[in-house]
């Protein structure tokens, strides 16, 4: 099963679309998603997997194979876009409510500089009505609706007003629930996916003023819950796609905590019957697949206004997910399943790059990257204190980061805080809590079933990488 995809018509629309005139003022859309693993694209490997208009971006621009989240939970990974600033930086080195302001904000600059700035979906900003500087935000903060701490989403109240007579949650699925096999009850579009999508295309058919825009489209999915349309539930049914990667460190670590999704929703360790994890799996691709029909449709729009050649994209998500890799679930995790991102960038022909189309870069990119990318595109000062670089400097082939320092403080697991630092090629691990060290050769071993730290053999090598990770965070 097939939908009609924005990729059938990519390249006519590229063709038929006018860009604007060389010099003019570049306008920004940015793509997120939440809780969306970076092996998860079908261009990043994933030939099981239907994307084909994130496909369709990457092969318009750039993939970066290895995207990280230095702080792989939401609000730190929020706060590194928000700011293009480090963990230490910013301060969130764990799951704690974002400030209710820093000193540089993505959306404020961009709104001082004269852009005209729009947020729709998911920030998770504290408070949620707390907008950071865009103009205007319509929220999808759907996990609100069994808090309602804070008020009601803009969805919800949608929701509640086009369909007063339904359930938003009737799935019964609540909001770190992995569950698998229940699929969304109603329409596509009363889903919130589609609603976010939607709120997207009408500022893109409306917007008539003369001033540059930042558009922000922010989808909560493949984040639990996962209840995508039955359509996308059932087209994995017959695809063979992968299970989880389990390393024989891991297997004697957790290999007896033998439990159920059913009964255990919001598991972060568990192995768990084969079938649950299959059916959360299936769930969640299907959820993913769901999101690049709606970002198709997001792009359609984008083409209708004749704007693809004047407007920088960027597609990142703020971390991944586990889904049962080493008997892990959920992200706050140091293995690539929750730390590993995808980032596509495409650039339009008014920034003039010479650089070729439907690369794959194995420069060491991180959400702190984004922020100065776009004031880079826009052509305004990045401040000295933003840790972040510009990702069009790699298609420029200037000097990058060799390594790159990841981390969370203690969630979950009583042992769960720990440091890393990766080049790109090892990975070396250090929980603060109990001084155990792991080792992993990302190349010859992507799926970080060998640690390292257990062979004799390789001891010299291990310590090796922990001077070169107390070198890197030391205070100067």
């Amino acid at each position: 099963m097939r939908a009609v995809f924005w990729i059938s018509v990519f390249l006519m629309m590229i063709s038929c679309s006018p860009p604007k005139e060389q010099g003019a003022h570049i306008n920004i859309l940015f793509i997120m998603t939440d809780q969306h693993r970076g092996d998860c694209i079908g261009h990043a490997g994933a030939d099981w997997l239907e994307t084909p208009n994130l496909d369709a971006l990457a092969d318009e621009g750039v993939l970066f194979s290895n995207a990280y989240t230095s702080v792989p939970s939401c609000l730190p990974a929020r706060a590194s876009i928000l700011t293009g600033k480090s963990p230490w930086a910013h301060g969130m080195l764990g799951y704690y409510p974002i400030p209710e302001r820093y000193l540089y904000e993505l959306p404020r600059m961009f709104t001082d500089a004269g852009y005209r700035t729009h947020a729709v979906g998911k920030n998770h900003f504290n408070p949620i009505r707390n907008t950071h500087g865009y103009e205007t935000v319509l929220l999808e903060e759907g996990w609100h609706s069994v808090i309602e701490s804070e008020g009601k989403c803009d969805y919800q109240l949608w929701f509640e007003k086009i369909a007063p007579e339904k359930d938003m949650n009737a799935t019964g699925l609540h909001y770190t629930d992995h569950r698998g096999g229940r699929t969304f009850m109603y329409a596509d579009s009363l889903h919130p996916t589609y609603w976010t999508a939607q709120r997207a295309i009408d500022f893109l058919q409306s917007y008539d003023e003369e001033r540059p825009w930042l558009l922000k489209v922010s989808f909560q999915r493949p984040h639990p819950p996962f209840d995508p349309p039955q359509r996308w539930y059932d087209h994995y049914s017959d695809v063979n796609y992968p299970m989880p990667q389990v390393g024989d460190w891991a297997e004697e670590k957790h290999g007896d905590k033998a439990g159920s999704l059913e009964i255990n929703t919001n598991a972060t360790l568990g192995n768990f019957p084969e079938e649950e994890i299959r059916e959360s799996r299936q769930s969640y691709y299907a959820a993913i697949s769901f999101v690049d029909e709606q970002i198709g449709r997001v792009m359609e729009a984008l083409n209708q206004r004749g704007e693809l050649e004047n407007t920088l994209i960027v597609f990142t998500a703020d971390h991944g997910d586990m889904m049962g890799d080493h008997h892990m679930w959920r992200k706050c995790k140091p293995y690539e399943g929750s730390v590993n991102v995808p980032m596509i960038m495409r650039w339009p022909k008014s920034l003039s790059i010479e650089a070729e189309r439907g690369q794959i870069r194995e420069e060491l990119v991180e959400l702190r990257d984004v922020l100065p990318t776009f004031l880079d595109a826009a052509s305004l000062q990045k401040p000295e204190e933003m840790d972040g670089a510009s990702m069009l400097d790699v298609l420029h082939d200037k000097a990058w980061r060799k390594q790159l320092d990841l981390e969370h403080s203690r969630i979950y697991e009583p042992d769960n805080a720990w440091t890393c630092l990766t080049d790109g090629t090892y990975k070396y691990i250090y929980f603060t809590l109990t001084g155990e060290q792991q080792l992993f050769d990302l190349f010859n071993d992507p799926y970080e079933l060998i640690d390292l730290a257990k062979d004799p053999e390789q001891l010299e090598l291990v310590s090796e990488w922990r001077d070169r990770m107390i070198e890197h965070l030391s205070i100067r």
